[in-house]
């Protein structure tokens, strides 16, 4: 019986190195776009619809970039090609963004850089499957957490430190702060230098090797129901196009159109799948989204409710805490800058108590098992999320970081140490681009709805988005209760 050998700590650390690059990229995109866009003329009306790219691009490219790098092998292996080229495209985006001259060239920046970001790391989640033996695949998320959380410090960071360093804060109407722009520099640079290290440092097994290697048979897909499929792909189909009808007619936020017109599109695919003959990558993800292990579906709802709350804060909590607690909504503002530097503090510190969980989180699970520790991380990051409403003190929303740190730390490791041991080695790459289906669905209804949400509800206050988010934590720490835990699982680490 052939197993793959397990791998030092140096190994995992050079493979998941480039995360930190990645996660340092996304990281800026995160705690600064919406201050892009605000600076550049946006309402916070607009910001959601703004950043509809970052998801929806993550919906296509991640599928597709899994299913042609299971198929990939050449002189730089079987993933490493797509770590570098989306690296060298980030790092074009960042050193662009922050010197767009008009807000539509800096949302067409976020499209290219998320699809660029997501060209590397969708490669870097199937590599840990690939490389590791089944006992190592979590310390392997685990260290890429490690990274994330570390990147993501640094990142949030930046523009307070250089402006503490005396560099400009304020810039004129219509431009981007020097604090923001030399951020951005410095996370080309560090993504392409630590992609490149991850490259040149690592090998790949080659697909014959992969196959001798002896895994845990993967779990036997479910027969299609092509009865079942028409069905719902005909009810989708409907209720989509009554939904665009309905968000013309009583003329409802623009967004919608985008909710509804989702809701179509997936009733189309379901009926093209249906009578689609030939092979390709729609039939091949399809066909495995269709089939997906029972695992990979109930968790589905976990991850949607966990990465509907993420995607409200990020999208919110500049706006939020701009105006709530710094006093100021005009983005031109020494206030409104102050406090928008404030928030990248406060992500960078939800990512360094996200780097101190990941070593917290696997005595929570020696202790209570997988989805417990799971639950309990969701929910401190829910009430993180929520007490956004009740602090005043601008000083004291580093306390609620704690909890959304735990909640971020979990969200990016336990939820694949519960599905790792049921996908197969040989579509490791497409199902992972599947599974991040949950990710970017979520993130779109929530670019949908929240204008919505808040314009009908909440008399459009943005700090009631991580109210909202705090409540879909809550949620989707109630769903992981109907996932079952592999019995072999018993750390992450």
């Amino acid at each position: 019986m052939n197993r793959k050998p397990s791998l030092s700590f140096w190994q995992i650390w050079n493979m998941c190195f480039g995360f930190l690059g990645i996660q340092f990229a996304f990281a800026l995109q995160n705690a600064n776009v919406s201050r892009i866009f605000q600076t550049l003329g946006a309402s916070v009306a607009d910001i959601p619809v703004l950043w509809i790219a970052a998801p929806l691009t993550g919906l296509i490219v991640q599928p597709l970039i899994g299913y042609a790098s299971d198929r990939t092998w050449g002189r730089l292996g079987r993933r490493r090609p797509y770590f570098l080229a989306g690296a060298v495209l980030t790092t074009m985006a960042l050193l662009w963004m922050p010197n767009s001259a008009a807000l539509w060239i800096a949302a067409t920046l976020l499209w290219v850089m998320d699809a660029s970001i997501n060209v590397s790391m969708e490669p870097f989640r199937a590599f840990v499957g690939d490389q590791l033996p089944t006992t190592q695949r979590p310390l392997g998320y685990a260290m890429q957490s490690f990274f994330i959380g570390l990147g993501a410090v640094v990142a949030s960071l930046l523009p307070y430190l250089l402006a503490h360093w005396g560099v400009n804060n304020v810039a004129a109407p219509g431009g981007v702060p020097d604090t923001v722009r030399d951020s951005f520099y410095v996370g080309g640079a560090v993504l392409l230098g630590s992609v490149v290290w991850t490259v040149i440092s690592t090998k790949e097994y080659p697909p014959e090797q992969l196959r001798v290697f002896a895994e845990e048979p993967a779990t036997t897909p479910a027969e299609i129901q092509w009865p079942r499929v028409i069905g719902y792909g005909l009810l989708w189909l409907v209720v989509g196009l009554v939904g665009v009808w309905f968000v013309h007619a009583y003329r409802l936020e623009k967004e919608l159109y985008l909710l509804a017109g989702g809701v179509s599109a997936f009733g189309l695919c379901l009926l093209l799948r249906s009578v689609v003959r030939i092979e390709g990558v729609f039939k091949q993800v399809m066909t495995d989204l269709l089939t997906m292990p029972d695992a990979m579906r109930r968790l589905a709802w976990v991850q949607l409710f966990s990465w509907f709350a993420l995607f409200a804060m990020w999208i919110y909590t500049t706006a939020g805490v701009a105006q709530v607690h710094f006093g100021s909504s005009d983005p031109n503002s020494a206030a409104y800058n102050t406090g928008a530097n404030w928030v990248g503090v406060l992500f960078a510190a939800y990512n360094g108590f996200a780097a101190l969980a990941a070593l917290v989180i696997p005595l929570m699970v020696r202790r209570w098992g997988l989805r417990v520790s799971h639950l309990i991380n969701l929910w401190l990051g829910g009430a993180g999320l929520v007490s956004f409403l009740l602090i005043r003190d601008p000083d004291w929303l580093l306390l609620p970081m704690v909890g959304v740190g735990f909640a971020w730390a979990s969200i990016l490791s336990l939820p694949y140490a519960l599905l790792s041991d049921n996908l197969p080695a040989e579509k490791m790459g497409v199902y992972m681009g599947i599974f991040n289906f949950f990710i970017v669905i979520p993130q779109l209804l929530a670019a949908s709805v929240l204008g919505f949400l808040l314009r009908v509800f909440f008399h459009g206050q943005p700090i009631y988005a991580l109210v909202l988010g705090g409540a879909s934590l809550v949620v989707a720490g109630f769903s992981v209760l109907g996932v079952n835990e592999p019995a072999s699982k018993t750390a992450v680490g």
